[in-house]
Protein backbone atom coordinates (compact mmCIF):
# COMPACT_ATOMS: atom_id res chain seq x y z
CA UNK A 1 0.00 0.00 0.00
CA UNK A 2 2.57 2.20 1.03
CA UNK A 3 4.47 1.34 -2.11
CA UNK A 4 1.59 2.23 -4.50
CA UNK A 5 1.22 5.43 -2.78
CA UNK A 6 4.81 6.87 -2.75
CA UNK A 7 4.50 5.50 -6.49
CA UNK A 8 1.66 7.43 -7.14
CA UNK A 9 3.94 10.35 -5.65
CA UNK A 10 6.33 10.44 -7.86
CA UNK A 11 4.21 10.52 -10.96
CA UNK A 12 2.48 13.32 -9.88
CA UNK A 13 5.49 14.90 -8.78
CA UNK A 14 7.56 13.54 -12.42
CA UNK A 15 4.10 15.21 -14.47
CA UNK A 16 4.54 18.69 -12.19
CA UNK A 17 7.67 19.04 -12.71
CA UNK A 18 7.40 18.10 -16.08
CA UNK A 19 5.27 21.39 -16.82
CA UNK A 20 8.07 24.06 -16.93
CA UNK A 21 9.29 26.85 -18.88
CA UNK A 22 12.47 28.88 -19.22
CA UNK A 23 10.93 32.03 -18.24
CA UNK A 24 9.46 30.64 -15.55
CA UNK A 25 11.93 29.27 -14.29
CA UNK A 26 13.81 32.30 -12.66
CA UNK A 27 10.03 33.14 -11.40
CA UNK A 28 9.81 29.76 -9.48
CA UNK A 29 13.73 30.09 -8.09
CA UNK A 30 12.98 33.15 -6.82
CA UNK A 31 9.36 33.42 -5.51
CA UNK A 32 10.57 30.09 -3.12
CA UNK A 33 12.99 32.41 -1.27
CA UNK A 34 11.24 34.10 1.28
CA UNK A 35 13.38 37.17 1.31
CA UNK A 36 11.52 38.26 -1.90
CA UNK A 37 8.72 38.48 -0.05
CA UNK A 38 9.84 40.98 2.80
CA UNK A 39 7.49 43.92 1.38
CA UNK A 40 4.57 40.75 1.49
CA UNK A 41 5.98 40.55 5.41
CA UNK A 42 6.14 44.45 6.19
CA UNK A 43 3.00 45.00 5.35
CA UNK A 44 1.29 41.83 7.35
CA UNK A 45 3.98 43.42 10.03
CA UNK A 46 2.01 46.88 9.82
CA UNK A 47 -1.59 45.54 10.05
CA UNK A 48 -0.42 43.36 12.94
CA UNK A 49 0.49 46.53 14.34
CA UNK A 50 -2.27 48.94 13.14
CA UNK A 51 -4.89 46.37 14.83
CA UNK A 52 -2.92 45.02 17.64
CA UNK A 53 -1.41 47.88 18.78
CA UNK A 54 0.20 47.54 22.29
CA UNK A 55 -0.65 43.85 22.25
CA UNK A 56 1.41 43.33 19.25
CA UNK A 57 4.50 41.77 21.31
CA UNK A 58 1.61 38.66 22.08
CA UNK A 59 1.28 38.29 18.39
CA UNK A 60 4.62 38.12 17.27
CA UNK A 61 5.91 35.86 20.49
CA UNK A 62 3.07 33.73 19.52
CA UNK A 63 3.95 33.83 16.15
CA UNK A 64 7.99 33.41 16.82
CA UNK A 65 7.04 30.96 18.88
CA UNK A 66 4.97 28.58 16.37
CA UNK A 67 7.52 29.05 13.22
CA UNK A 68 10.20 27.52 15.20
CA UNK A 69 7.81 24.57 16.40
CA UNK A 70 7.16 24.14 12.55
CA UNK A 71 10.73 24.26 11.52
CA UNK A 72 12.00 22.04 14.30
CA UNK A 73 9.05 19.46 13.74
CA UNK A 74 9.99 19.45 10.15
CA UNK A 75 13.49 18.66 11.08
CA UNK A 76 12.64 15.86 13.64
CA UNK A 77 10.65 14.10 10.85
CA UNK A 78 12.71 14.61 8.33
CA UNK A 79 15.75 12.73 10.23
CA UNK A 80 12.95 10.23 11.53
CA UNK A 81 11.73 8.95 7.90
CA UNK A 82 15.17 10.30 6.05
CA UNK A 83 12.69 10.00 2.56
CA UNK A 84 15.45 11.70 0.12
CA UNK A 85 14.41 14.63 -1.80
CA UNK A 86 13.66 13.99 -5.27
CA UNK A 87 16.60 16.21 -6.21
CA UNK A 88 18.84 13.81 -4.54
CA UNK A 89 16.91 10.62 -6.00
CA UNK A 90 19.67 8.33 -8.47
CA UNK A 91 16.89 7.13 -10.02
CA UNK A 92 15.52 10.40 -10.44
CA UNK A 93 18.92 12.26 -11.92
CA UNK A 94 18.05 12.22 -15.59
CA UNK A 95 14.32 12.53 -15.52
CA UNK A 96 13.46 15.80 -13.37
CA UNK A 97 13.67 19.35 -14.28
CA UNK A 98 16.41 21.04 -11.49
CA UNK A 99 16.57 25.28 -11.52
CA UNK A 100 20.02 26.75 -11.67
CA UNK A 101 21.61 24.02 -9.69
CA UNK A 102 19.41 23.90 -6.82
CA UNK A 103 19.11 20.53 -4.95
CA UNK A 104 18.43 21.95 -1.44
CA UNK A 105 19.39 19.15 1.75
CA UNK A 106 19.15 15.72 1.04
CA UNK A 107 15.98 14.77 3.00
CA UNK A 108 12.69 16.31 1.78
CA UNK A 109 9.81 14.73 4.02
CA UNK A 110 8.33 17.13 4.60
CA UNK A 111 8.43 20.42 3.24
CA UNK A 112 9.33 23.34 6.20
CA UNK A 113 8.52 25.69 3.11
CA UNK A 114 4.95 24.54 2.89
CA UNK A 115 4.67 24.28 6.62
CA UNK A 116 5.97 27.10 7.73
CA UNK A 117 4.00 29.75 4.82
CA UNK A 118 0.83 27.54 5.56
CA UNK A 119 1.20 28.02 9.52
CA UNK A 120 1.75 31.51 8.52
CA UNK A 121 -0.84 32.13 6.52
CA UNK A 122 -3.36 30.86 8.77
CA UNK A 123 -2.38 32.12 11.89
CA UNK A 124 -2.73 35.58 10.26
CA UNK A 125 -6.08 34.04 8.55
CA UNK A 126 -7.50 33.52 12.28
CA UNK A 127 -6.61 36.80 13.47
CA UNK A 128 -7.79 38.81 10.43
CA UNK A 129 -10.91 37.18 9.58
CA UNK A 130 -13.60 39.89 10.98
CA UNK A 131 -11.38 42.81 10.30
CA UNK A 132 -9.89 42.26 6.44
CA UNK A 133 -12.20 39.41 5.35
CA UNK A 134 -10.51 38.88 1.83
CA UNK A 135 -6.94 38.80 2.62
CA UNK A 136 -7.38 34.82 3.09
CA UNK A 137 -6.97 34.78 -0.32
CA UNK A 138 -3.75 36.95 -0.68
CA UNK A 139 -2.46 34.71 1.89
CA UNK A 140 -3.73 31.36 0.85
CA UNK A 141 -2.60 32.13 -2.56
CA UNK A 142 1.22 33.17 -1.39
CA UNK A 143 1.36 30.17 0.50
CA UNK A 144 -0.03 27.61 -2.57
CA UNK A 145 2.34 29.51 -4.38
CA UNK A 146 6.01 28.87 -2.29
CA UNK A 147 4.47 25.36 -2.01
CA UNK A 148 4.12 24.63 -5.92
CA UNK A 149 7.41 26.49 -6.20
CA UNK A 150 9.13 23.27 -4.06
CA UNK A 151 7.87 20.71 -6.54
CA UNK A 152 8.98 22.99 -9.79
CA UNK A 153 12.03 23.29 -8.66
CA UNK A 154 12.57 19.61 -8.04
CA UNK A 155 13.04 19.36 -4.45
CA UNK A 156 10.08 18.28 -2.75
CA UNK A 157 7.17 15.56 -4.27
CA UNK A 158 3.37 16.18 -3.74
CA UNK A 159 3.21 14.65 -0.34
CA UNK A 160 5.88 16.19 1.40
CA UNK A 161 4.56 19.22 0.19
CA UNK A 162 1.00 18.51 1.04
CA UNK A 163 1.82 16.97 4.80
CA UNK A 164 4.00 19.90 5.30
CA UNK A 165 0.83 22.06 4.23
CA UNK A 166 -1.23 20.24 6.60
CA UNK A 167 1.16 20.73 9.47
CA UNK A 168 1.32 24.06 9.22
CA UNK A 169 -2.52 24.50 9.23
CA UNK A 170 -2.74 22.47 12.04
CA UNK A 171 -0.12 25.05 13.67
CA UNK A 172 -1.27 28.03 12.29
CA UNK A 173 -5.08 27.12 13.99
CA UNK A 174 -3.90 26.36 17.55
CA UNK A 175 -1.42 29.27 17.34
CA UNK A 176 -4.34 31.88 16.53
CA UNK A 177 -6.48 30.12 18.62
CA UNK A 178 -4.23 30.67 21.88
CA UNK A 179 -3.37 34.24 20.67
CA UNK A 180 -7.21 35.19 20.50
CA UNK A 181 -7.67 33.40 24.01
CA UNK A 182 -4.37 35.58 25.05
CA UNK A 183 -5.94 39.02 23.43
CA UNK A 184 -8.78 38.31 25.47
CA UNK A 185 -7.46 37.84 28.68
CA UNK A 186 -5.21 40.65 27.83
CA UNK A 187 -8.73 43.08 27.33
CA UNK A 188 -10.12 41.92 30.47
CA UNK A 189 -6.64 43.39 32.07
CA UNK A 190 -4.75 39.79 32.60
CA UNK A 191 -1.39 40.07 31.12
CA UNK A 192 -0.24 36.44 30.39
CA UNK A 193 2.60 37.52 28.60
Amino acid sequence: MLEKLLSLDRSIFLGLNGLHACWLDTVMYWASNPLVWLPLFIALLYLVIKTFRLRTVTVLLVLALMITISDQLTNLVKNDTKRLRPSHEPALAQRIHIVKEYRGGELGFYSAHASNTFALAVFLIILFQKRYRYLYLLLIGWASLMTYTRIYLGVHYPLDVLSGAMIGCLLGWFSGRITIYLLSLQRKGINPV
